[in-house]
């Protein structure tokens, strides 16, 4: 018994210690100040990195880290370049809109580690942690949005910054396989249509996607949103940086119920804004493969290999199959359908959407 007790400190001592190699890209940062002792605290949320915060005299700024094999149940393996292309996605945007992303400090490559900019919570509030309280503005998405796809805007059929961020392998290891396939796996009929999303969406190929456009990446902060975490940054189908976002409006209309209408008018206010602003390719064709991603990324964040922590209860769980799986069986041409589908599922007071800037 008083083994295994040492051993469990031992693994504690080590979770809440940072290794040696991160000590080491610490001080080769150049940020810890002459004299200064580095005091370092380990940041919550990393699923798919460590990710600490480091305090020296004045300065302060966080530290970043790809694992390997992702903290979840499943096996998920990534490799850990996927921090360089983080990196060159915060300097590609910095270049033209540096309020929406952290400033980036230093890289090394090799060992996968980035240091950037430390945005304090009492000035930079997660979206994700509004939204769980009920506040939700829809004016808030809808500069989410337009932050999105002014990025997306920005580098659309530019050939460099494809052949920078040709990252399809790490692309596919971090969302297509453990979202779609994986999903595809657990629903045998369903799989031809999450198998086919998986191929249109890895094909399609129109402009900087940043990959994780999620509530829980995405702080509010006095000059508006930033992005953080572009660990999945690829050059390919913008629908997706859609899709994902809107997924989480949905799904949190189950776990703040008392929310759900509001969280819809958010759903309508981000569609909109986004829409209308496309200009690389017809709005109705980017309307329609959101429209069909979405049902199938509403079901894997119940039955992929990264479910949501927060829908915890069957009947919520069985509420997100019995509306994505009849609209995989019959793929929805745009995402009015969507919205208006799950509202009814869910009994949400406001059923209808607020119209979207397709116009169709």
């Amino acid at each position: 018994m008083a083994t295994n007790t040492g051993r469990t400190d031992q693994t504690a001592a080590r979770q809440h210690s940072p290794d040696p190699a991160i000590l080491d890209f610490v001080a080769r940062s150049g940020f810890v100040p002459p004299g200064a002792a580095a005091r370092l605290e380990r940041l919550p949320g990393g699923v798919s990195s460590d990710i600490w915060l480091v305090r020296a005299g004045s300065a302060a700024f966080c530290v970043k880290r790809a694992l390997p094999q992702l903290r979840v149940a499943a096996e998920w393996r990534a490799p850990i370049e996927r921090n360089s292309k983080e990196a060159a996605w915060i300097k590609a945007v910095a270049g033209f809109l540096p309020q929406a992303v952290p400033r980036l400090f230093a890289e090394d490559a090799d060992a996968g580690m980035i240091a950037m900019e430390y945005l304090p919570q009492q000035s930079f509030e997660g979206w994700k942690a509004q939204l769980q309280r009920g506040h939700v503005i829809a004016s808030t998405a809808a500069e989410v949005a337009r932050r999105l796809v002014s990025i997306h805007c920005r580098f659309a059929r530019r050939p460099e910054i494809e052949a920078e961020f040709a990252t399809d392998a790490i692309f596919h290891a971090i969302r297509l396989e453990p979202y779609l396939l994986a999903t595809a796996g657990v629903h045998r009929d369903r799989a031809a249509p999450l198998e086919r999303l998986a191929e249109v969406t890895a094909r399609t190929k129109l402009t900087l996607v940043h990959g994780d456009v999620s509530p829980k990446n995405i702080l509010i902060g006095p000059q508006g949103p930033v992005f953080i975490d572009a660990e999945c940054a690829w050059f390919g189908d913008p629908a997706f940086d859609l899709a994902f976002c809107l997924n989480h409006l949905l799904l949190k209309c189950l776990w703040v119920p008392e929310a759900a209408s509001r969280l819809l008018i958010a759903f309508d206010a981000l569609t909109n804004a986004y829409l209308v602003a496309v200009g690389w390719e017809p709005v109705d064709e980017i309307d329609r493969r959101t429209a069909r991603l979405l049902p199938a990324l509403l079901l894997a964040r119940v039955d992929g290999k990264s479910p949501v922590e927060y829908l915890t209860e069957e009947r919520d769980k069985d509420t997100v199959r019995r509306v994505a799986r009849a609209l995989l069986e019959n793929p929805p041409d745009r995402l009015a359908v969507v919205r208006t589908t799950w509202a009814r599922a869910i009994n949400a007071k406001d059923e209808e959407p607020r119209s979207y800037a397709s116009g169709t």
